[in-house]
This record gives C-alpha cells, structure tokens and sequence, in this order.
C-alpha cells in the first residue's frame, strides 16, 4: 500500500474517531447513537467505542491512560447498574436495553433489551481487558468487572424454551417474536454464548442456528447469503476468521472471511450492472446495507415513480434498494478485497464525500434523491456510532491485525469457536 493510501486511511480513521471523543458522557461512559444532542445511548456504540479507544492509542489519537478512565468508568456503571424487571431498568438477566438515556443509564424510547447490542458491549468489553493486561490496579479492577458482567449473562433465559436465541425482551410484553437465526450476525452471540463458564449454551443451540442458513449462487459466486453488507462485516470487526471453519464452511471448502470477500465483490457488481436504473451506481460508488435514507416518500424522477425509505436494512441482490449508499459500509470491507475497496474510498473523497461532514464521510447519501441544497443530492446529517465503529475497526484490522490479535487470546471468545466446532489457523486445538 502506498503512503498516499496511507495518509487517506489515517486521516479517515482520526476524524471518525472525532464522534467518540465528543459524542460522549464522562461521567458514566455512555457513547450517544447517534450525533444528535437529543439521541440517547446506544450500547452497541458503546461497545464498539471500548474498541475504538484502543486503535485510537495505538495511532497516538488518545492517550492511553485517557482510554483506561473511559473504560474502567462505563465498565464499572454497567457493573453497578440496575437489573430488574422495572420499566426504566438498565438490564435484565445480565442483558442490556438497546437505548439508554445519557445521563441517567436508564432504558429510554421504550426500547427492548436488546441480545445483539448486549453482544457488542460485551465484545468490547472482552477487548478492551485483553488490552488493559497490566498489573496496576485499575487495569486488574478493569479485568475484574469485565469477568463478573460477562458471567452474569443467563443465555438459556434468552433462548426462551427454544434453540435459537430470542432478539431481546420488553418489560410487561415478553420475549420479541424474532429469533437469531438464517446467516447474520447472530453468530457473534452464538460465540459469546458458548463461551459462557456460568450460563453457556449447547452445540444444539449452534447448530440449530447453522441449520438455517441460505446458500445462494448470485453473479457467478456462491456465498452464505446475507443482503445487507454490514452482516458480512460486523463480525470481523472483532475475529480473525481467516482459515477458521465449522461444520458448515468445512464442507463448502471455505470461511466466513472468504464468504465477505465474495459479498464485497457481489455488492459492486450489483452496482455496476445497477438493474433499478439510479444515479451513480458504478465500481467506485457501491456500498448497500442497513442505513438512514431520504424517505420515506415518494417522487417521480425522469418519468418514474420512486419509493425512497429511512431508515431502513437495504440489501443486494433481492433490495430493498431505493439508490443509498453508505461510504462507511463500502470502507469497512477494506481487509476483505482492499484492491476495490480503497479505489472506491479515492473515489468518495474527489466526489466531495465528507468536506461538510462532522466526523469525516456522511453517513449516507443518494445521488437520485436531488434537493436544493449546495450538495445537490440528498445526504445524511448524522453519524452513528454503530457505522464510525466498524470503519474505524476494520481499517486498523487491515493496517495491523489490532483487534484481531487481542481476541486470539480471549478465553471466552476461543472457547466459544471450539464449542461450535471451528478449527484451524491460530485456533488452539480443542481438548
């Protein structure tokens, strides 16, 4: 990689790093969702924040005893926090509400306890106490509090009498009646959850989970199926899945890392060939997954009737699809095919992407979705900490293999992969 592409990817990763240095509360370490001062906190930002700080002190973006006092702070909230059945609790059962309010840490927007963003505060969490492995004492209390948040966890309650893990539950209302299953990033939780030492599920729940995936053919390359570009990306953000292989990828004679690979290329190829007829669609503008949009409405554009959504789970080749594309879901598959990837990224920033932007590029943008404002074409006005978090991951993974290398060495994600049956590559042989 040349030193021009290095300069872009270190500009990029600094001013995205930007919203979790200000999109933050420091007294009890909350990370806001989004960067609206009336937007609670999200705690799958904050999980993917507990990461980011330690890119951030690798690349000389935050000090690293800055970072530790972050931590150990949401780290010691969420462990004294509030667990009860209560409406306005901060988590039950050792899980979290996905929106808690900024100042209080209590559930807001009448919001579910959330499996999935549980999932991803846990995993930085697990990554930020690899990280912090000295033997001060904060860093040993750090450690601490880690371990006894993450053995409070009752994955089987989760499961609600079933195999599969429930999305979440809603006080007075019960478990959601959406389970984690068919290929997402459900798999991060499965990993979490048969890790377990105190409340671990079964090879039974892993393979329920495996047994509904989709095996698709779609532009010459077959793949897991997953339509929106980010379920290929999150859970790399954290494994190193490159030569690891369950049951599953065993006997398709691949990895999950070769499977995002395939979906990256399956995603520009969708835009080149661009079947809708929208604006801009090539191979260096590609990037569709679940993002905010110019909808929801509709308009007729060049004789056309268009449907145009918010916020909204946008996917390839099946849609929904109404011409949004976001650069953060084209960038964070930068470790999977980096010779498509940072063209596409050269091309975002000579088109402009980001000159107006707060925290780097715009979350989203719609080249078909034309306005009166100086950018011409609708654009996002909001970052989410759940788009800076991967880009800011993903990036570093490619550059120095950071997060990937701290979770090698993390009992509970390593004896949550054995559990499910992965071998191979820097995987310890199961005993």
């Amino acid at each position: 990689m040349g030193q021009s592409n290095e300069k872009m990817l270190d500009r990029l990763q600094q001013e995205s790093f930007g919203f979790f240095l200000h999109e933050h509360n420091s007294t009890n370490g909350l990370v806001r969702d989004k960067s609206d001062a009336k937007s609670p906190s999200s705690i799958a930002a904050v999980g993917f924040a507990l990461a980011v700080y330690i890119a951030g002190v690798e690349r000389g973006f935050m000090k690293r005893s800055e970072a530790l006092k972050r931590t150990l702070t949401v780290v010691n909230f969420f462990a004294g926090s509030p667990q009860s059945t209560e409406a306005d609790a901060t988590g039950y059962q050792g899980f979290y509400y996905h929106f808690l309010d900024l100042e209080s840490g209590r559930r807001t927007w009448q919001c579910e306890l959330s499996t999935m963003d549980t999932g991803l505060l846990l995993l930085g969490m697990l990554v930020a106490a690899e990280y912090f492995s000295g033997g001060g004492a904060r860093e040993r209390e750090l450690r601490e509090r880690v371990g006894e948040i993450y053995r409070k966890v009752e994955w089987n309650w989760a499961c609600n009498h079933a195999l599969t893990l429930s999305h979440g539950y809603k006080p007075r209302q019960g478990f959601l009646k959406y389970r984690w299953q068919g290929y997402n990033e459900g798999l991060l939780l499965y990993i979490l959850g048969l890790g377990s030492p105190t409340h671990p599920l079964s090879s039974a729940n892993y393979h329920a989970w495996t047994g509904t995936y989709q095996w698709k053919r779609i532009y010459d390359y077959e793949y897991l199926y997953a339509r929106p570009l980010f379920i290929h990306q999150f859970l790399h953000a954290w494994i190193d899945f490159r030569g690891l292989r369950d049951d599953f990828m065993r006997e398709k004679s691949m990895d999950y890392f070769e499977n995002s690979r395939r979906a990256t290329y399956i995603q520009r190829e969708y835009c080149v060939r661009n079947p809708l007829g929208f604006e801009g669609y090539s191979d260096v503008n590609w990037g569709i997954t679940a993002c905010e949009g110019p909808g929801p409405c509709q308009r007729r554009i060049k004789g056309r009737q268009r449907s145009f959504y918010g916020y909204r789970a946008r996917g390839v080749p099946f849609g929904p699809d109404d011409g949004t594309l976001s650069p953060w879901a084209a960038v964070t598959s930068l470790p999977f095919a980096p010779e498509i990837v940072l063209p596409t990224i050269q091309h975002f920033l000579k088109m402009g992407m980001g000159k107006r932007a707060q925290y780097r590029l715009e979350t989203s943008f719609n080249p078909t979705f034309l306005n009166s404002s100086p950018e011409r074409f609708w654009r996002s006005r909001y970052h989410l900490g759940l788009n800076q978090g991967p880009l800011i991951l993903m990036i570093e993974n490619f550059r120095s293999g950071l997060i990937w290398r701290l979770m090698r060495n993390c009992q509970p994600i390593i004896k949550g992969l054995q559990r499910a049956g992965f071998a191979g590559a820097w995987l310890p042989i199961s005993l």
